[in-house]
């Protein structure tokens, strides 16, 4: 059995128009709620084998501020430009090249394309993955035979549903 968490970052500050997209910082809001998915993930007993996040900067504090609440190491972080503004397509091609020795995987991405992914790897739809939302994701599979369909959902939660 394979687990993936895709996890949306969390909300970000538009407040400074001059900065590049990578350059995003977490708003307060994005900032108060990582920490709070990251102790549901820990109350949840969950803590991957790996952590992949994109390298833009609200990617990136999120999956550190999630991985401070879990006890994982955030040096052990791997930053990946294909995650940035990936397509689903994209992001499948990526899931399937991990390697099989981690069963549980999280990776911390961005929208469309984690919608997008979801929608087509499981059979429950959803609109829209919220920002810091989480979904996550059981194979009966190696990552590299992941297609269509072919995961179970295992729990969607997001900030909201608190707030």
């Amino acid at each position: 059995m394979k687990t993936l968490y895709l996890v949306r970052h969390a909300k970000s500050s538009w407040k400074d128009s001059s900065l590049d997209d990578i350059e995003r910082p977490l708003n307060k809001r994005g900032k108060r709620d990582a920490p709070f998915m990251g102790e549901l993930l820990s109350e949840k007993g969950i803590k991957p084998n790996v952590m992949f996040s994109s390298p833009a900067k609200r990617a990136s504090k999120t999956a550190q501020a999630i991985a401070e609440q879990i006890g994982y190491p955030k040096n052990d972080i791997i930053f990946d430009e294909a995650i940035y503004e990936a397509s689903s397509r994209e992001l499948v091609d990526f899931i399937k090249k991990i390697d099989d020795q981690y069963n549980s995987v999280m990776i911390f991405g961005h929208n469309p394309g984690f919608t997008m992914l979801n929608n087509f790897l499981s059979k429950e739809y959803i609109d829209n993955l919220p920002t810091c939302g989480v979904i996550a994701l059981e194979f009966n599979s190696s990552w590299k035979d992941i297609d269509k369909n072919s995961a179970k959902v295992l729990f969607f939660d997001y900030p909201k549903r608190y707030m």
